[in-house]
């Protein structure tokens, strides 16, 4: 039975933990680290390790995105960002840096840059430049402007679509313009899609009732995002997860055996971090400023979150890390020189695995977890 507790007269809060709340606990069997597996499969699509890049300017240009996905992981481009406002951001992206080391206020010229009008011939570009590369294409829309900008994204030919805001649900009611309805917009699409974040079971199910691929499950919150005290929302992300999963075992049930994948975004820093949302029932983690750790990334070293241009209510600071700790490559695979599991992501997993018993990510979310805090 869920924890709940009375916080007051007439109101009562069900008690939720954090990915750091949570301990994983090895089996009696351990197994080379050689015979475990980390790959991915999201429907024809296979991927090394259960990476998906957290859609920002910051840390996923076309370049970028391209770089991860010979690296075995999943990039995803904003097709809401500056690389489809700008034939080339690049100087802006410099002069963003200009303004964070320079310790001047920031979001203004986020909102300042991100007023530019999305050129569609630029997602047409964008998408030709990674598909010619020969990976698996994908692109995020918000939900607010999936139905304006679907026809350009399905005309140019991406792979997966990731449709993702702060919270998304199934049912979005407004009496002033036209709701998208997911279900109806999936039915009608021959490509797998993404949809998200969602903070609970019953979100979670809705999502995949209508048809969705994949579930993201979380807010992309860190130490940079601020809807905790702008809107008072923050997810405890390991029942979050574990929420999800119940959720995908109930609709797996009910639909004779649709497999629901389940993408964590949140409150993931380290190698443990992932490891232990795998072990809650995620089946990938979205990355985001543990990329911006690497040399190369666009922003150098800068990182935001897409909400941070809001133009009426922004939703995350500017982060600025200086020094880079490696090449992509070493962040996900190493080697590493880093005691705290902030470089060979990916590496630390596959040991976590390995330590526990287990060959691949589907065995290794049924590994045992302790609460310790």
């Amino acid at each position: 039975m869920r924890d709940t507790v009375e916080i007051g007269l007439g109101k009562a809060a069900q008690r939720g933990y954090h990915l750091d709340d949570v301990a994983i606990v090895p089996s009696r069997r351990t197994r080379d680290v050689d015979d475990v597996s980390t790959a991915w499969q999201l429907d024809a699509y296979r991927f090394e390790i259960p990476c998906a890049a957290h859609p920002s300017d910051a840390t996923m240009s076309p370049d970028r995105v391209i770089e991860l996905g010979r690296l075995g992981g999943l990039g995803i481009l904003n097709v809401e960002g500056l690389w489809t406002r700008y034939e080339d951001p690049s100087k802006l992206l410099a002069d963003l840096r200009t303004v964070v080391e320079a310790e001047e206020p920031v979001t203004p010229r986020l909102q300042e840059i991100y007023a530019e009008p999305i050129k569609p011939e630029l997602i047409t570009e964008r998408v030709r430049v990674m598909r010619e590369a020969g990976i698996t294409v994908a692109v995020r829309v918000s939900p607010q402007h999936t139905l304006a900008l679907a026809p350009v994204i399905l005309d140019a030919g991406v792979d997966l679509l990731v449709i993702q805001g702060t919270v998304v649900s199934a049912e979005h009611v407004s009496t002033v313009d036209e709701p998208l309805n997911l279900k109806e917009f999936i039915a009608d699409l021959d490509l797998p899609v993404i949809v998200g974040g969602c903070t609970n079971y019953q979100t979670a199910l809705h999502l995949m009732r209508t048809g969705a691929a994949g579930v993201i499950v979380g807010l992309g919150a860190d130490d940079d995002s601020t809807s905790d005290t702008v809107l008072g929302i923050r997810v405890p992300m390991a029942t979050a997860i574990a929420d999800a999963a119940a959720a995908r075992r109930d609709y797996l049930d009910e639909t004779g055996g649709r497999y629901v994948h389940l993408i964590a975004d949140g409150d993931i820093h380290t190698s443990g971090d992932i490891a232990r949302a795998l072990a809650c029932g995620a089946d990938s983690v979205m990355l985001g400023a543990p990329l911006a750790l690497a040399e190369g990334s666009p922003a150098g070293g800068l990182w935001w979150h897409s909400s941070a241009s809001h133009p009426k209510l922004p939703r995350s600071a500017v982060g600025y890390y200086a020094e880079p700790m490696g090449s992509l490559d070493q962040v996900l695979y190493g080697p590493s020189d880093d005691p705290y599991g902030r470089m060979n992501l990916f590496g630390g997993l596959k040991r976590a695995m390995a330590k526990c018993g287990y060959r691949d990510v589907k065995e290794f979310q049924k590994v045992g977890l302790m609460l310790d805090r």
